[in-house]
């Protein structure tokens, strides 16, 4: 190899690296599209997306749960810790309240799901692509994108928010329960407290506090990342076994990445439109 052939070869690997980059967004914003259209034109199969919402929603259950409880309880227990100094642990709900709803209801919802719900997708429809079953659907003119990924994208956005309304359910109880036992509050003053602290920034619709409202609409996009993530991971699986592994593990990562900064952006902009 020359001198000059030496130099082209960290310039061509970074050309190969950025082409590859473009060329999966690209591919990964086209089945988003896909999925779309498919969502709201016919055929529409709707027992598998019964399936589905059985399989990421009710078989979520579980633990969100267990998130929310333990979530709330140690939120609760540990500025307990900071308010004691200043007198301030009358306004424990008010914390508990508004972390959960307009934060961590949502993206603790949505990471768990993408642990349990996100890895299964890449990997089902992983197996499905190495033993050629995929190919199977073409041969047989169905869709696979309207098949296998449509029930998956609808049943992700649909579920999500319910998901997320248990969890901020159970984290305010979690955190009700050390106000109670650990702080001698009554359950009255708590949950007065988290509900001043809820309707502080105004209501939407009248009657829908607008952190609350805020909180729900983060996990339409949130399980529309986990669903698109998990799926094209999983079309895009080869290499046997093996590869079915990594493309599960690939779309829990960059669906967790998705998240949290898609979580900081929408932020910025449900608080432009809503509170400022």
């Amino acid at each position: 190899m020359s001198l000059s052939e030496t130099a082209r070869t960290p310039l061509r690997y970074l050309n190969d690296t950025l082409k590859g980059w473009a060329l999966h967004t690209q591919e990964y914003f086209r089945l988003l599209g896909r999925s779309i259209h498919g969502s709201l034109s016919r055929p529409f199969y709707g027992r598998d997306l019964v399936v589905q919402m059985d399989a990421i929603g009710v078989g979520s259950i579980g633990i969100v749960i267990l998130t929310g409880l333990f979530t709330g309880m140690v939120l609760a227990l540990q500025s307990a810790v900071e308010m004691k100094q200043f007198g301030a642990t009358i306004y424990i709900g008010r914390l508990v309240g508004a972390s959960t709803v307009r934060e961590l209801g949502p993206v603790l919802t949505a990471l768990m799901v993408t642990g349990r719900a996100g890895s299964g997708m890449a990997a089902e429809l992983g197996a499905m692509k190495v033993t050629e079953q995929v190919d199977a659907l073409y041969t047989m003119s169905v869709d696979p994108v309207r098949k296998l990924v449509v029930p998956r994208f609808v049943a992700a956005i649909l579920c999500l928010p319910l998901l997320t309304i248990i969890t901020d359910v159970v984290a305010i109880l979690g955190g009700m329960l050390i106000a109670v036992v650990k702080l001698d509050l009554t359950i009255d003053l708590y949950m007065r407290s988290v509900y001043l602290t809820l309707a502080e920034t105004g209501f939407i619709f009248r009657y829908i506090p607008i952190d609350l409202f805020a909180g729900l609409v983060k996990p339409v996009f949130f399980g529309a990342i986990i669903a698109i993530t998990g799926c094209y991971f999983g079309l895009k699986t080869s290499g046997g076994t093996e590869g079915v592994g990594k493309a599960a593990t690939r779309a829990v990562v960059t669906s967790s990445i998705f998240i949290l900064a898609t979580d900081y952006f929408l932020t910025q902009v449900l608080i432009a439109l809503l509170i400022e």
